[in-house]
């Protein structure tokens, strides 16, 4: 079987280098001439642990710059993986989807039905306007987001708990769920349901990961007010089976290219839909009060001329991610005092530090 893929970036590179791997030919596309060129040459270099691995060894992997590779022999079931960053209202900025559908209107209608999966996360009821669209042109919208951390793209996408299928029928419900039954390696659980009920569990469920962190940190910040073992309480919380023992640590507030944003993206549906999503906006408080009180700690722990050392400042152990990074906010807010900082880094975040803040930081490479 063959499977396309629009937008081949992270993403999408690591979901065709699984499919591949797991005995699918998979077809890309991309807009970028000279990183198309990097990975049909295997020159190209990630990151993303497993990633430079895997593509050196993929034989039925190809990718191209115009769609067209995709329409003119009618690939059945592709996949839309292109990059939906926020807007300032904190909703989904789904432009670069819009791009692909203009050009699949402008190439026509398809002689078989077409299933677009679009695999990027999206404001709810998108999906429902997609389908009006593309209807007459014999296109089948569904909603498959993926639920995964960068760092580990690849290991998330094969052992996952849970695929989310907002299904245009029965037919590709059946069709996602066999192939992700192929290529995984663990014991998860499909949910099936309508496209926009899909969209809001995408969201919500991160929205409750970044409610469940915030809970772990005010109460940790709680203990260490009363004196008393933040660790311990956590320890003893996510014990009980009820809460569980994930995300419930007691660290950094949330950050990253997901939580944030999701988050934030309910709670815009919830207002535009009239309804107020109270937890939504607690969460984002919290994160912020978190990091309120870590500076006001650091700043009584540490004397004034002392050197004060990051060992990282990336959103998450393991990658290269600086966006909404709360190690180093709280970094930036400490130099803003007149501390000392020293970041230890790898070369390429040092590198992006010092495009982004000059001197602000002292820099040390990480062995």
């Amino acid at each position: 079987m063959t499977i396309g893929i629009l937008g081949i970036g992270k993403l999408g590179l690591c979901f065709g280098l699984n499919l591949e791997r797991a005995g699918y030919t998979v077809v890309g596309v991309d807009i970028s001439e000279s990183y198309v060129k990097q990975l049909n040459d295997k020159s190209f270099c990630s990151y993303e642990p497993q990633v430079n691995e895997w593509l050196q060894h993929a034989r039925h992997l190809t990718v191209h710059t115009q769609i067209d590779q995709v329409l003119i022999e009618p690939i059945s079931l592709t996949f839309v993986m292109v990059a939906t960053p926020s807007l300032p209202d904190g909703g989904y900025d789904h432009s670069q989807i819009e791009r692909v559908v203009e050009q699949l209107i402008v190439f026509g209608h398809t002689v078989q039905r077409v299933d677009l999966v679009i695999g990027c996360t999206v404001m709810p009821g998108y999906c429902d306007t997609l389908q009006e669209r593309l209807a007459p042109f014999n296109y089948q919208v569904s909603y498959n987001p993926e639920f995964i951390a960068q760092g580990s793209i690849i290991h998330d996408q094969l052992y996952p708990d849970q695929i989310l299928i907002g299904e245009a029928d029965a037919a590709i419900g059946d069709a996602l769920e066999a192939i992700y039954r192929n290529m995984c390696k663990s014991d998860f659980t499909v949910c099936r349901m309508n496209r926009i009920s899909a969209e809001i569990a995408k969201l919500a469920t991160n929205c409750f990961l970044t409610t469940k962190i915030s809970f772990a940190n005010s109460v940790g910040d709680l203990a260490t007010t009363a004196g008393a073992d933040a660790e311990k309480i956590l320890e003893a919380i996510g014990a009980d089976s009820r809460i569980g023992s994930k995300y419930l640590k007691y660290g950094f507030g949330f950050g990253g290219p997901c939580f944030p944003r999701d988050n934030r993206a309910l709670n815009l549906f919830a207002r535009n839909s009239g309804y107020n999503l109270l937890i939504s906006e607690a969460t984002d408080n919290v994160n912020r009060q978190h990091l309120q009180f870590q500076y006001e700690q650091y700043m009584k722990d540490y004397k004034p001329d002392e050197v004060i050392v990051f060992d990282e400042v990336v959103y998450k152990p393991g990658t290269v991610i600086l966006e909404e990074a709360q190690p180093l906010e709280l970094a930036k807010r400490l130099v803003k005092s007149g501390r000392k900082v020293l970041i230890k880094e790898k070369v390429a975040i040092i590198e992006e530090l010092t495009k982004q803040y000059g001197s602000l930081f002292q820099y040390e490479l990480k062995s």
